[in-house]
Formats: C-alpha cells, structure tokens, sequence
C-alpha cells in the first residue's frame, strides 16, 4: 500500500490549487473580522438562511498593498473596510501546508459596498415607511424660542467644542442651556451608546426644547451607524424635535433623512438655532414697533375724543345756562309784573283792619278805622 506523507499531500493539494485555480477572481463576501497589524487579517463569510454560513475563509492583505488599497477605498466610499461590510475583493487562492487555504487580497471594488450601502439604506427606508414614522419628526414644531438644547455627542470631540463655542459667542448675545449626554459616535459600540444616549434624554423630554446629534472634529471614518434601522427609528419617534450635524461629506445618512432637520456640521446646528431664536427678536422688535405705532395712534385718537367730548360738554353746558338764564329771566319778569307796586299802579288798592287784610265789607264793624293802602301812599278812614 503506497503512502503519502503531510507534507506530501500538502504539496499535491498546492499544485492542484496552483494548476485548477491560477490567476485572480473576483468574489463577493462580507467581512465577519478584520485586524490591522501592519499586514492586514481578515475573515470573509456569505450568510445563508436563518444566520447559518454557506462559506467562510480567512483572507490576507500584505501591508504594501493594503495602505493603497485601504486609502483608494476610503477616498471612494469615506469607511474604511471593517466587519459587517459587504465587499467585492480581487483575490488569489493559496495553501500553505501549515496555514491552510487563504485568500491574498489583491484589491477591493468600492462601487459594488457603495451600491450595497446605497440598497441598505434603501431598505431601511422602505421599512421605516412602512412602520409609518418615516416623517414623524419632521412633524414636530420646535419652540418659538430654543434655550434647552439636549445634545448627544462624543464628550471632548472637537465638533461638540466647536458647537459650544459658536452658541456661547453669538453675535446677538442669545443665552443657551445645554446638556450632553455623552455617546460613542463611531465604531462597533456606537450604535448601542447612542441608543442609550437617546433614551437618557427621552426620560427627561420635558426638560428640554429640542435635541442636537453632533459628530465633527476628525476625519470622517465611521458613520455606518447613522445609517442604522433602531438609531433611525428612535430619532423618527423621539418626542423632541431632532437636530442632526454628523459631519457626513459624501452621502446623506438615514438618521439625516428621518431628523426635523439635518444639518452638515456641528457648528451649522449652533448656526441654525441661533437664527431661529434672533428671527425671533426681530419679531419681538417688529411687534414693538407695531404697538407702539397702535398705542401712538390710540392715544391721538383717545385725544381726539377727549377733545371732542370736551367741545361737546362745552357748548351743552353754554346752551343749558343760556336756558336757565332765559328761564330765570322769564321768571323775574313773570315776577315783576305781578309784584304789587305793579298792581297798585294798575289801580288797585289794599284795605287794612288792625293790619290785617279787609276782604268783605260786612267783616268790618261801623265806626272801624281801617288803613287803605295805595300806589303812592296811604289813607286812613272811619266805616259808616
């Protein structure tokens, strides 16, 4: 019985790879791990149903040509290549009779992860539609004036420096309250941590006016977890209108397309929330300018009247004395006529008895002196 050795076998098996599978392919995969150590170290996989492997094969990247190929891809897509990844890489199959069989990564195609970021971007639409809440925030009113600012950030990153700074020195001397509440914003965690951020802030909703997701200060590494499905979900329901400045420089993220508003940069979102609260102050100045204008014109008018009312009061007072006047006139005439002195002028006389007026003859006794009073004296006489 003729016997191979390992290392014999080995040595067929690396001419059977050598002869049945020379050159380069192009295969589709995703990257399951991925560790840089100068040469890079990678695990490729193709999913089947129900999370199963249908394959999966280690892969290398020797150093000289990973820089390039690393610096094209990110220059092409702004992410570098990492776990979870779908890639369409340039490889040569290899066997070594210690290592096994590989994969040496001679390039990597950014068009074809674009286009799968792209068609998972799309997806991730298409789903939050279909639950409904796509334009859910977008619905949202922000406050006439903007003073509690709740922002989610990486705590000491640049862009939150940056977005403080330009709110604390604006021009119209606008006064902020801002709170963070501290996330990681790239990386395998990031997802989980604003999660945890965004729920921080829901269960204090009401001490805040609106909310600020910033990321800025850096290159632009990882923003794969802006494109996330439970990010974009819980931004689209978030109770507070969302503000968005992640600092994206070549695609628009999803959370970007379900926020109130998004914005470029963290300093854009301190821009756009103090033009909200000075447009206000012109407001305010332009309607205290309109009442003063209305008060000007009430107090002209109020004179108008007052002065109007005064005229009016004037001439009744006029006409109603002028009246009484008349009346009293009327009345001392009325008076004058009927004195006495008038009516003994007319002839008439007064008889006296004991000075007391002498109506009827019979009431006086014969022999009664009596006084007779006249225009321009008096006489006194005996009855007979």
């Amino acid at each position: 019985m003729n016997s191979l050795s390992l290392s014999e076998l080995c040595a067929q098996l690396d001419e059977c790879i050598q002869q049945g599978l020379p050159g380069t392919y192009w295969v589709r995969a995703e990257i399951a791990q991925l560790s840089e150590k100068g040469h890079c170290y990678l695990e490729l996989i193709e999913k089947a149903d129900r999370g199963m492997f249908a394959a999966k094969m280690r892969a290398t990247c020797w150093s000289n040509k990973w820089q390039l190929i690393s610096a094209y891809f990110q220059q092409e897509t702004g992410k570098r290549p990492e776990p979870g990844m779908q890639v369409l890489v340039e490889v040569s199959v290899e066997f070594h009779p210690v290592y096994g069989l590989s994969l040496n990564i001679q390039n990597i195609d950014p068009s074809f992860t674009l286009g799968d970021m792209a068609r998972q971007r799309q997806l991730t639409l298409q789903q939050l539609e279909k639950d409904g809440v796509l334009d859910m925030n977008k619905s949202l009113a922000l406050p006439a004036v903007i003073r509690r600012v709740a922002v989610i950030s990486a705590e000491g990153a640049a862009g939150y420096g940056d977005f403080c700074h330009q709110l604390i020195n604006n021009a119209y001397h606008l006064r902020f309250s801002t709170e963070l509440f501290p996330a990681v914003m790239q990386g395998d965690q990031a997802v989980r941590s604003i999660l945890s951020a965004l729920d921080a802030v829901a269960e204090n909703a009401d001490d805040f006016d609106c909310v600020a997701i910033i990321r800025g200060g850096g290159a632009t590494t990882d923003l794969t977890c802006f494109d996330s499905y439970d990010i974009a979900s819980h931004c689209a329901q978030f109770p507070l209108p969302v503000l968005s400045g992640i600092g994206h420089t070549r695609d628009v993220s999803v959370v970007d397309m379900v926020v109130f508003q998004a914005l470029k940069t963290p300093t854009a979102v301190a821009e756009m929330l103090i033009d909200h609260n000075a447009q206000q102050l012109v407001r305010i100045d332009e309607l205290g300018q309109r009442l003063s204008r209305i008060a000007v014109q009430m107090v002209a008018v109020r004179r108008q009247q007052i002065e109007q009312l005064r005229l009016t009061m004037q001439y009744t007072i006029s006409r109603t004395l002028q009246t009484e006047r008349n009346k009293l006139q009327m009345f001392d005439q009325a008076i004058r006529l009927h004195s006495p002195e008038q009516i003994f002028k007319k002839g008439y006389s007064l008889t006296l008895c004991d000075g007391k007026p002498v109506r009827r003859a019979s009431d006086i006794p014969v022999g009664t002196t009596i006084t007779t009073v006249l225009s321009d004296g008096e006489l006194t006489s005996v009855t007979q």
